[in-house]
């Protein structure tokens, strides 16, 4: 990709803060102890150094679960993983639409902090930004591709629930640009928002995972599993179904994290 020559106009990404707690991307170093980056997050298990850090997405997930009390692991896999898409889709595609450009969100910069929550959870070491076109590399290939292959690293997960997650995060963030725009007079956010989204779904991962016409996924993110979970707005099921199956195997054993 080309990088744009970085105009300073919002250096620090300031303005996406109006768009929403998971619009809002930091910059520069994060306060406190140092975080991982996602790429590390990324990486295969088995290379990870147990004196060094713990395998942040194990952490996440298992995060996740005790404060949901998820009775299954891989509920818990399906909402961590559901919401750090959202927040990925979230603060490329708000910039893009807002600007007109989009952060390189490289993975080896971009930290995250798997004990946090938006709007304090990722942190960009250095804003680079690239034509707005260059959403989908860097959002689908740069982090989809790789997360979905570190998740089924460590547990087993359904590939369809996963990039049915991913085009429901994507489609959520549209909605939600639209109402921000809306309520702001910039239709054209709206309308830059749409533009860049469609073509996006076109990808060989995302095509198939919503219903064009209501934008209603088609595949279950397993929320409504959860203890006093429901259906999602956009989920495949008029009515929750009967809970059936055993649940995932749990992590595969790696240095630095225990099974569970």
């Amino acid at each position: 990709m080309v990088l744009l020559v970085f105009v300073d106009l919002d250096p620090d990404l300031a303005d996406l803060d109006a768009l929403g707690g998971f619009f809002v991307l930091r910059t520069g170093v994060a306060p406190g102890r140092a975080l991982p980056t996602l790429a590390r997050a990324y990486a295969d298990p088995t290379a990870a150094d147990p004196e060094v850090y713990e395998d942040p997405v194990i952490f996440r997930v298992r995060k996740v679960a005790k404060s949901l009390g998820a009775p299954q692991t891989r509920i818990a896999v399906s909402v961590a993983h559901q919401g750090l898409v959202a927040r990925l889709w979230s603060v490329s595609l708000g910039a893009a639409a807002l600007y007109g450009w989009v952060p390189d969100l490289d993975a080896r910069r971009l930290r995250w902090d798997p004990d946090g929550g938006a709007p304090r959870d990722l942190w960009l070491s250095e804003v680079r930004a690239l034509p707005a076109e260059a959403l989908g590399e860097v959002v689908t290939e740069g982090h989809l591709v790789p997360l979905a292959a570190a998740l089924h690293a460590r547990y087993t997960i359904s590939a369809r629930l996963l990039w049915g997650n991913a085009g429901s995060a994507l489609a959520g963030a549209v909605r939600q640009l639209d109402r921000w725009a809306r309520a702001n007079g910039r239709p054209e956010v709206a309308e830059r928002a749409r533009a860049l989204a469609g073509p996006l779904l076109a990808h060989p991962g995302l095509s198939g995972t919503l219903d064009r016409s209501t934008l209603r996924r088609r595949s279950c993110c397993l929320y409504y599993r959860l203890p006093g979970g429901g259906l999602c707005g956009d989920c495949c099921f008029d009515r929750p179904p009967r809970p059936a199956g055993s649940g995932s195997r749990p992590p595969r054993s790696s240095p630095g994290a225990t099974s569970g």
